[in-house]
């Protein structure tokens, strides 16, 4: 029987931090499944989803204390059940605008009230390409359930987009 595990990594940032945990998942007989890596202010930060047979779960463990050592990193990891996901569509949203406190909570806010699960975000800042001012930028990927009508969704961010000054695009 395969587990299913997900882990989060952090760390100082260095080469070879992505080989190592790719090496000691294939050295106890598991299979990277999905993950999300980034490097911000040289801290690497990273979740992995990976399955691997109940049998070899003591030996990853015990090899994984070795490679958190060797790299100076926090793990957390945990099994998970493989649910089917619920009856979702996949939308995205993308935001940017004057960068201000609270664009993402005022977003975020909006999404938890219609019961719409944020499955990714990315932000970043930069600079306005004519005045050089900042601009935050963020792009969401949501699950809409079945009974949100994509209309409400827009008609709410569309008032957050007013209030805050942003541009909200929303793909179906």
């Amino acid at each position: 029987m395969n587990l299913i595990v997900v882990m989060t990594v952090l760390g100082p940032d260095r080469p070879g931090i992505v080989e190592s945990l790719a090496e000691l998942i294939q050295q106890h007989q598991g299979s990277w499944l999905e993950s999300r890596l980034a490097q911000l202010q040289d801290q690497f930060a990273g979740i992995i989803e990976f399955s691997l047979p109940a049998s070899e779960q003591a030996a990853f463990e015990s090899s994984l204390e070795v490679l958190k050592t060797s790299f100076q990193l926090q793990c957390q990891w945990s099994q998970v059940a493989n649910h089917p996901s619920q009856s979702t569509r996949s939308v995205h949203l993308e935001c940017l605008g004057q960068d201000r406190p609270g664009i993402v909570l005022a977003i975020t806010d909006v999404l938890h009230d219609l019961n719409i699960n944020v499955e990714s975000m990315d932000t970043s800042l930069e600079n306005a390409p004519m005045s050089g001012e900042i601009l935050f930028k963020a792009g969401f990927e949501v699950g809409l359930p079945a009974q949100i009508d994509l209309n409400v969704l827009e008609s709410r961010l569309s008032r957050i987009g007013e209030e805050l000054m942003l541009d909200v695009q929303i793909e179906d």
